[in-house]
């Protein structure tokens, strides 16, 4: 799979990695130095944790959409924010609005080295 080379075409290569239902592929997108919040309030880092809440997130039988509320650049740091949900047909497995630091790697691409996945829900409190 190849990284995007926009930081605004980082959530489509993002759901298109989850897609595949393939864990490497997912988390080729990520720094796994950084930090992935799969569930609300409980962040993880390190590849061990991040292979894991990725696995449980592909576990969700289903289609991920992620649509790209706005992406801002400045330099090798863009931060977005997303609507995103997985369906099964007509059944919404999961959904919520979330928030992406992504960081520009030395070849051009882009990975996410922050995913709050519920960062941008209106009761999250910090």
């Amino acid at each position: 799979m190849n990284l995007p080379k926009r930081a605004e075409d980082a959530h489509a290569t993002l759901a298109a990695a989850f897609n595949t239902g393939d864990v490497a592929t997912v988390m080729s997108m990520y720094d796994v130095t950084g930090i992935i919040v799969p569930e609300p309030n409980k962040p993880v880092s390190g590849r061990q944790q991040f292979e894991d809440s990725i696995k449980a997130i592909l576990s969700i039988k289903g289609k991920m959409e992620i649509k790209t509320v706005y992406c801002l650049q400045t330099g090798s740091i863009a931060l977005g924010r997303s609507e995103w949900s997985i369906t099964d047909g007509d059944e919404v497995k999961v959904a919520a609005k979330g928030i992406e630091v992504m960081q520009q790697q030395a070849d051009g691409t882009w990975k996410i080295i922050i995913d709050q996945a519920f960062g941008a829900e209106a009761d999250l409190v910090a």
